[in-house]
């Protein structure tokens, strides 16, 4: 690699750069960091993401190719990496007060929250699978650490126990099916794949490479049949973790899943089928299951199920509609879903943890305003208009309408009433039913912000959709 390459490749980086060393500073300096001034730890990790984003920004004019290949600065890289920024910002605001109360505030947290940042920003600049590998193994691990940092609670020990070992046999999988992919086509490149792949017959080889590599991938977003640990995770892991989880690396692994599926291995046209059987199932599994929780993280952690399995759809639709589609829907689903896990995270306070339903029971009388919020969130998580969340599905039924799909759209639009009850039946808690208790949610300045933050997002993107699309639109691949 020459020097101008190299000079290339460092600018074309030089987001994640200024994450993986500022996360390392921040190792550093939190050693000198004394109790009761963690709150200058929030604002320095803010502060890291805030100029990696500046960084991101400056350089969105055009492609920038980096490492022989195998990383690339471009707009669907840039518009992934912004929904990342959200959730890491968003995250480490609802941070504030939850991690004093329950312990955790190190700043090993806030550098493990960074690092996975860094690894969610490589796999979505990546063109190489080993590059998706990298970026992979940097956001899983520092997750798996995550999950389990309530370590005096034993169900925060199992589910990382969980995570740890079913991730690393995904990871195995995915593997697997790279090396078969690089003995058929004697590369990892995406685009080295595509020339090798286009207009060849599919040969079965090929075609179990891709069933390992989707298999290695969904796990990811949990969904069927490799979701088991979602359930477990979510509930057990630090509800800050869970909310940045149910975001943040669920968008990476669909920004996976949009550039090798839908570039590469466009021609294994006989996958898609699988595809679509998966996200049905994904759908009607996390929609069921959800009707009889009473757990509000459980609920939460089918409801992203389910969305998942909705937003495989967009793949499965595919062309520039379908991956515009899943990019708005990401986008969407951040703002909507950290919200409502930010009124959980509100409702830890005292003895209470804000993740039993009942604890919500007749919240709306002690707190109009805050009911307002859940009930916002709830409705455009259920897609009910005129919310961000109607949209999101609107464009994904759409796509798949205009691309030949129709009983998948009406499939789809079926699950979706089934997954409206769950969230209709916490509304009904929250506003039928009687207080059993009275308590003041832990309502600091970094929670209120993020509360009206999440819910401009999703009222704004649902009263001008058309721009957002657009946008998502114009930085597919590139644009």
């Amino acid at each position: 690699m020459t020097a101008a390459a190299l000079l290339q490749s460092v600018l074309a980086s030089l987001p994640e750069i200024l994450v993986i060393t500022g996360a390392c500073i921040l190792l550093i300096l939190g050693e000198f960091v004394r109790k009761g001034q963690e709150h200058l730890l929030v604002w320095a990790s803010i502060a890291v993401v805030l100029s990696a984003a500046l960084a991101t920004l400056l350089l969105a004019g055009e492609v920038r190719p980096a490492y022989t290949g195998m990383f690339v600065a471009d707009r669907f890289a840039v518009f992934f990496k912004f929904v990342f920024y959200l959730a890491t910002i968003l995250t480490f605001l609802l941070s504030r007060k939850y991690a004093d109360i329950e312990g955790i505030g190190s700043s090993e947290y806030y550098v493990l929250l960074l690092f996975t940042l860094s690894g969610m920003m490589i796999m979505a600049s990546a063109t190489d699978l080993l590059s998706i590998y990298v970026g992979l193994e940097l956001m899983v691990l520092c997750t798996y650490v995550l999950t389990g940092f309530l370590r005096k609670e034993r169900r925060s020990n199992e589910a990382a126990l969980k995570y740890v070992i079913l991730g690393a046999v995904s990871t195995g999988i995915f593997l697997y099916g790279v090396s078969l992919v690089y003995g058929l086509t004697g590369t990892t490149q995406l685009n080295a794949m595509a020339q090798a792949v286009t207009g060849d017959p599919l040969d079965p080889g090929l075609l179990l490479a891709v069933v390992f590599i989707v298999a290695g991938l969904v796990f990811k977003i949990g969904a069927v049949p490799f979701h088991m640990w979602v359930p477990d995770v979510y509930e057990g892991a630090p509800t800050t973790v869970t909310a940045f989880m149910s975001v943040g690396p669920k968008a990476a692994g669909f920004a996976v899943i949009l550039r090798v599926f839908l570039n590469p291995l466009v021609a294994a046209s006989d996958a898609w089928i699988v595809v679509a059987v998966i996200a049905v199932v994904t759908m009607a599994l996390g929609s069921f299951v959800a009707l009889v929780q009473d757990n509000f993280k459980r609920l939460l952690a089918y409801s992203s199920i389910a969305h998942a399995g909705f937003a495989i759809l967009g793949v499965v639709a595919g062309g520039e509609d379908g991956i515009a589609s899943v990019m708005f829907y990401l986008l969407i689903y951040a703002f909507m879903n950290l919200g409502i896990f930010g009124a959980v995270i509100m409702m830890r306070n005292g003895n209470s943890s804000g993740e039993v339903i009942d604890d919500y029971a007749g919240f709306a009388k002690p707190h109009p305003v805050l009911a307002l919020l859940m009930l916002l969130y709830l409705f455009s998580l259920a897609g009910i208009p005129p919310t961000a969340g109607f949209f999101a599905k609107f464009y994904v039924l759409s796509a798949l309408v205009e691309r030949g799909f129709v009983a998948l759209a009406v499939i789809a639009v079926l699950l979706s009433a089934v997954a409206a009850y769950f969230y209709i039946r916490v509304v009904m808690v929250i506003y039928m039913r009687e207080p059993q208790r009275v308590f003041e949610p832990a309502l600091t300045p970094s929670v209120r912000a993020t509360l009206a933050f999440t819910a401009a997002g999703t009222i704004g993107i649902g009263l001008f959709p058309a721009w957002f699309l657009r946008l998502a639109q114009s930085s597919v691949f590139g644009g």
